[in-house]
């Protein structure tokens, strides 16, 4: 491969890919059943959406909706939707403060009206 990178899996196995191939792509590779259930992947331990390009070597994980690290993200994510849709709906909101807690998200905003 001309641009491929060396991926350590956790079982301890090397496989090289394309370096261009996604996350997804990558999930496929090992099984439809994987690329099912991925909800994103980590190379040496930093997440990465799907649909990123591999891009460099290291040690790779595929975190599946399972995993804890999963409902994180979609609580991320989720979060940045109502930010979103907010401002739509109320043009001028300013959006301050929207972490990921234990049990859900949560957004502050503030807006010069009521």
């Amino acid at each position: 491969m001309l641009n491929s990178v060396s991926l350590t899996f956790p079982d301890g196995s090397v496989r090289d890919y394309d370096a261009a191939m996604t996350g997804a792509g990558l999930a496929e590779s090992i099984s439809k059943s994987l690329a099912r259930k991925a909800a994103a992947y980590s190379i040496d331990g930093v997440l990465r959406d799907l649909s990123d390009p591999l891009g460099k070597s290291g040690k790779v994980e595929i975190i599946t909706r399972e995993d804890p690290r999963a409902l994180e993200l979609i609580r991320h994510d989720a979060a940045h939707v109502l930010a979103e849709a907010v401002q739509e709906l109320w043009p001028g909101t300013q959006v301050t403060i929207g972490p990921v807690i234990e049990n859900g998200f949560y957004y502050d905003f503030a807006r010069n009206e009521p």
